[in-house]
């Protein structure tokens, strides 16, 4: 049985930083979810439109199929995966043992930190949304972003 850690939550919440370090301490492969979104749905996130259920169907079932190519090989995954519905669509068919994180943190916090975070197509604008959607499932282990880089990955360790 292969491992699939999924660390999830609103952007600018450090799912790609947590992952690149944890996926490199562990020696999984590492999916960067925001990879696998398409032309467009970076154009509306530029323009500050948020994404909807139908634009993140083709952008949830893309990083399905790369989840299906990686399989039998641990994996590490970074993917905002905000709703149940996006969850149970990640990981539709997948066999393997799967640990989901969730990075959660205060949206003045989040806030701050994208508007620090240079040249990328999400903007804080934006996280109000994803606020407003998000569902925090039962299954999760919720890991408070106040933290290190360094410690978050040493706490998603020691739980695994």
């Amino acid at each position: 049985m292969y491992n699939v850690i999924i660390l999830f939550g609103v952007s600018g919440c450090g799912k790609s930083l947590i992952g690149n370090q944890l996926s490199k301490d562990l020696q999984f492969e590492f999916i960067e979810g925001d990879d696998f979104h398409s032309n467009e749905n970076i154009e509306k996130m530029k323009n500050n439109i948020p994404l909807n259920d139908d634009d993140r169907e083709v952008w949830l079932d893309q990083i399905n199929k790369e989840l299906n190519k990686l399989r039998n090989k641990n994996v590490v995954i970074a993917c905002s995966a905000l709703k149940e519905i996006y969850r149970k669509r990640l990981v539709k068919g997948i066999v393997a043992k799967i640990d989901w994180f969730c990075l959660k943190g205060t949206f003045d916090l989040i806030e701050k930190r994208l508007d620090n975070r240079g040249d990328h197509y999400f903007k804080s604008t934006l996280l109000k949304s994803q606020f407003d959607i998000i569902e925090y499932p039962d299954y999760c282990t919720f890991i408070d972003i106040i933290e290190t880089p360094d410690k978050i990955v040493e706490i998603i360790k020691s739980a695994l």
